[in-house]
């Protein structure tokens, strides 16, 4: 079943008065990470302290709302994408999304996988193929995860995307034939010993064909 969404975080923003490169450094400097809010209205350049952005990131928080308080006013907003940098790794760039409680968005909810599947226990695989989904609810009711019981699935079988339990009046995104976890067939002791001899009896023909020395 879909896990419950964690309260609401909250968040202190900035309104930055200056866009532009030139500002978003002087930000950086700061010590804070450059964004910008998009929705209900024209964009807004914002600015973020940089820990408390990880530590937002640190506790899951993409997809989830947010209680902002930006420029003095309460406003409920979605962290949406994070840019980093290639080299260090740490964000230069963020998307807000201003949201109501009520209204319809589409969010990437994390797969939570639990259960141990008897195959398993034999030496099986389990292969988790997609760590999250895409889903279109009311942005107040997104879920933290959706949970798989993995512990009934046999050998060579799969869960994909369309059999997973949404939440009441939620929709999916994700295409329904999309592999989320599978259960594979470990590589064997007698695989292995095949390939082995296969290719100590392929040494001599290559051997064979070598030009003799002259």
């Amino acid at each position: 079943m879909p896990k419950a969404h964690a309260p609401t975080d909250s968040l202190t923003i900035d309104v930055r008065t200056h866009p532009g490169t030139t500002s978003a450094r002087a930000v950086r400097r700061a010590g804070q990470v450059p964004a910008v809010l998009y929705g209900h209205g024209a964009p807004t350049p914002i600015a973020i302290g940089s820990k408390a952005l990880e530590e937002l990131l640190t506790r899951g928080g993409k997809s989830r709302i947010l209680d902002a308080v930006i420029g003095g006013k309460h406003d409920s907003v979605l962290l949406r994408e994070v840019q980093r940098d290639p080299v260090t790794h740490r964000p230069i760039h963020v998307d807000f999304q201003r949201v109501t409680q009520t209204e319809a968005i589409t969010a990437s909810v994390a797969i939570a996988v639990v259960g141990t599947s008897p195959a398993i226990r034999d030496g099986a695989i389990l292969d988790i193929v997609t760590r999250s989904v895409d889903v279109k609810g009311a942005a107040g009711r997104i879920p933290e995860s959706i949970t798989i019981d993995v512990s009934e699935l046999a050998i060579h079988s799969h869960v994909s995307a369309g059999e997973l339990v949404l939440p009441a009046g939620f929709t999916l995104i994700t295409p329904a034939d999309q592999v989320i976890v599978s259960v594979e067939a470990p590589r064997t002791g007698a695989a292995e010993e095949t390939t082995v001899a296969a290719e100590a009896a392929a040494e001599p023909e290559a051997a064979a064909e070598e030009p003799a020395a002259g």
